[in-house]
């Protein structure tokens, strides 16, 4: 393969609009937050080309993502889709946000009045008595 189908690392992820900017995508990737085909890499200017399969850290998720093909300029959101092709495993039931039952309330009830606060503090402190 020649030198024509390779493309800088911090380059490709900033057209197909992983990252906001190409400054942001350099920092991205010389933090140590992408790995090219398993191998961890630190250079911006990583050569990559299609086929090869980049993981990503991001802030609250794991993106693994196939190349598909080099981008020429950072254009439309359909235009980089087709850039790539996304082997991000679905979430399981276990890996979803858990929303904890405690804070619900029941529909209609409201925030506690001074009667229900009064009897949630003695509830609390039963020793004071006021």
């Amino acid at each position: 393969m020649d030198q024509a189908a390779r493309q800088r690392i911090d380059k490709w992820l900033f057209f197909a609009r992983v990252l906001k900017s190409r400054t942001l995508a350099a920092k991205f990737v010389a933090g140590g937050k992408v790995r090219v085909n398993g191998d961890k890499t630190d250079q911006p200017s990583y050569p990559v080309k299609p086929d090869d399969v980049l993981t990503i850290s991001l802030e609250r998720r794991i993106l693994v993502i196939r190349i598909v093909a080099c981008g020429h300029r950072r254009g439309p959101a359909p235009e980089a889709q087709a850039l790539y092709e996304d082997m991000t495993p679905k979430p399981t039931g276990v890996d979803k946000l858990v929303v904890s039952k405690a804070a619900e309330r029941e529909p209609g009830a409201g925030r506690p009045t001074k009667r229900d606060r009064r009897k949630i503090d003695m509830f609390r402190n039963p020793e004071t008595d006021d």
